[in-house]
């Protein structure tokens, strides 16, 4: 093999491994990727269902394994952790109205009318936290049609749609029993002293017997 021979195949080699390395790194840096990772990691399990917003580095999913429920932004380097009765409700909001909700304890007002086009559409989750009551996932925006061919408004609300039934499942499964609080034993007392059942004047009266008895003179 000459040298120039052996040059090609060396470039060749390294070609295809740089393109290796690189498809690996997308692929392990792809987003909806990253986030299931983050949810898998919080949830300390498979979720069990995920939403994502594409494009803005947001998900949710829940776990009945573990009872938790979990969202991630920032690509899930970002997560807040709930149980899942905590979920309260969930809402389905086209352009800054509410189209329809589920809340707990109310019934389900779905979707009346189908929407053709929107500019916003967002699946918003109400959650049982006064620090952190709400989570917004805009599924649609204005002009991700330039970026997604494969997504719509009427695509994103069909998925708000499905997650709409999945919170009200959800909200209709009986609350998880919660544990009987542990009550600790006292610690054992120590055993009572021995009791001496004879009163103290019968020894006096032991030790008059062994003395030996007067002499008469």
């Amino acid at each position: 093999m000459t040298e120039m021979a052996r040059l090609f195949l060396l470039l060749g080699l390294a070609g295809t491994a740089v393109t290796f390395l690189g498809s690996l790194a997308l692929w392990f840096l792809d987003e909806p990727r990253r986030i299931r990772r983050a949810l898998r990691r919080v949830l300390r399990s498979e979720p069990e269902a995920m939403v994502l917003a594409k494009g803005r580095g947001r998900g949710a999913g829940f776990s009945f394994q573990t009872g938790l429920a979990a969202v991630a932004w920032d690509r899930g380097d970002w997560c807040l952790i709930y149980r899942i009765d905590e979920l309260i409700g969930a809402e389905l909001v086209v352009d800054g109205q509410v189209a329809a909700r589920v809340y707990r304890g109310e019934p389900r007002r779905a979707l009346d009318q189908m929407v053709s086009s929107a500019d916003q559409v967002t699946l918003r989750l109400l959650f049982d936290d006064p620090r952190n009551p709400d989570f917004d996932l805009d599924l649609w925006l204005r002009g991700d049609e330039a970026r997604r061919d494969d997504w719509s408004p009427q695509a994103a609300i069909q998925e708000a749609n499905r997650w709409l039934a999945r919170a009200d499942a959800i909200l209709r499964r009986p609350p998880a029993p919660k544990p009987a609080p542990v009550v600790s034993a006292p610690p054992p007392s120590p055993p009572p002293a021995p009791i001496d059942d004879d009163p103290p004047w019968d020894d006096d009266e032991d030790e008059v017997a062994d003395q030996d008895p007067p002499r008469l003179l």
